[in-house]
């Protein structure tokens, strides 16, 4: 269908070398748009560029701090002059430090509300004069279920990614009237290398009990994969989603409506 065509439109995916941003990436690429991505070192964005090749895709790859306002702005000019101005930015850059509240330091705390909160402000604020000056643009933030729940030892990316939730509706809020969409994408817990170490079998070849908890709680009855992302990302990133502004789906196997099974 033409709703869903982005032929023409420039997307940059931060974060996008790899997992959850590089299937976006292609899946963006596969459906029309001239994709851009930024890593942070020369040799990502180098095995970038290698993966997306791989799915048979060309990609712009450039090497920016996502956290680095003046580097960011460098960047959107950089693809403004290079591919053309930003229609689509998919907030995708994050890290994760799964340690005890009390335990945590201070330093450590304020890198991931940097890279997960401040970063997509930053980037946003980047391309939003862009998005105006073409009349419409498409911002998709890649929240998560802790958007919406704490749990332990997440306490700042739960910080981060329910602030982020909070930022995607104040975008819209704040520049709907200029036809820009901003929205969100909530994973469930998708089998990714960030969360490898959650899935590592036992020695008998059994679940490990929070894979076993994941499984139990989620109604589909199995992880996400970054394949079940690229179909809602296509949608937020299209003219099929032009009346959806402010809102973040859950892409989560149905875990969030869930209250479990009785014991």
């Amino acid at each position: 269908m033409d709703l869903f065509d982005l032929t023409g439109r420039v997307a940059l995916v931060t974060g996008g070398a790899h997992s959850i941003g590089l299937a976006i990436g292609v899946a963006l690429a596969k459906a029309g748009a001239k994709v851009c991505f930024n890593c942070s070192n020369e040799a990502s964005r180098q095995r970038g560029i290698e993966s997306y090749r791989a799915e048979g895709v060309e990609v712009h790859g450039y090497v920016a701090d996502v956290t680095d306002e003046k580097a960011v702005q460098a960047l959107v000019a950089a693809i403004r002059e290079e591919v053309g101005i930003i229609d689509i930015l998919v907030n995708n850059a994050g890290i994760i430090k799964r340690v005890p509240m009390c335990e945590m330091a201070v330093e450590d705390f304020s890198r991931i509300i940097d890279v997960d909160l401040i970063a997509p402000f930053i980037c946003s604020k980047a391309v939003i004069p862009g998005m105006q000056e073409k009349g419409r643009g498409k911002i998709i933030n890649i929240c998560s279920m802790m958007s919406e729940l704490g749990r332990e030892t997440v306490s700042a990316y739960a910080a981060a990614k329910g602030g982020l939730k909070m930022l995607t509706r104040n975008i819209c809020s704040e520049f709907g009237g200029s036809n820009i969409q901003c929205n969100g994408i909530g994973p469930g817990y998708i089998a990714t290398q960030q969360t490898a170490a959650l899935r590592v079998r036992q020695p008998d070849g059994s679940r490990s009990p929070f894979d076993q908890f994941i499984v139990s709680k989620t109604p589909a009855g199995r992880w996400g994969t970054t394949e079940d992302l690229v179909g809602p990302a296509v949608f937020l990133a299209s003219s099929a989603s032009d009346f959806v502004n402010g809102q973040i789906l859950y892409v989560d196997g149905g875990i969030l409506a869930y209250i479990g099974k009785q014991p």
